[in-house]
């Protein structure tokens, strides 16, 4: 019989997959659990408008992703800091403080999980800060650090 799976099963496969297993196994374990349906056509029908779906869904995202990392490419944010002796500054930028500014000065909610910085931000002037958009898509914007 086949089924098409609504949850990963071990050993059997993955959620959407469509799966060979015998009479019994489906009736008395697939089912009850509600771990799969059978794979009539319906079914089928409603599995192949569900991946569509989601895959545009994906291309929306992925191209939002583009979008915005579009817009950053040319943006600069302002973080003010208290100085410290030899120009530097005291204490040190983090994401969050970079993702404050983001959204006080661009209106943008950037994550402060996704920014990529080697070390945190310790001098005054402009850095370049990476940010993960998406799986794909990797946006660079300008943090300059002025004093208080």
């Amino acid at each position: 019989m086949k089924v098409i799976l609504l949850e990963d099963v071990k050993s059997l496969g993955k959620k959407g997959e469509v799966v060979e297993v015998s009479d019994g196994y489906a009736r008395n374990m697939i089912f009850p659990k509600k771990l799969g349906v059978e794979a009539s056509p319906k079914n089928l029908n409603d599995l192949k408008l569900k991946n569509r779906h989601a895959e545009k869904q994906a291309q929306e995202a992925y191209e939002a992703a583009l979008a915005l990392a579009e817009r950053l490419k040319d943006q600069k944010v302002t973080v003010k800091m208290k100085g410290g002796e030899g120009g530097r500054t005291f204490g040190s930028v983090s994401t969050k403080e970079i993702a404050a500014a983001a959204k006080e000065q661009l209106d943008l909610e950037l994550d402060k999980k996704k920014m990529q910085l080697a070390e945190p931000i310790r001098a005054f002037g402009m850095t370049e800060v990476s940010i993960k958009l998406h799986p794909k898509v990797t946006g660079v914007f300008t943090v300059h650090v002025v004093e208080e």
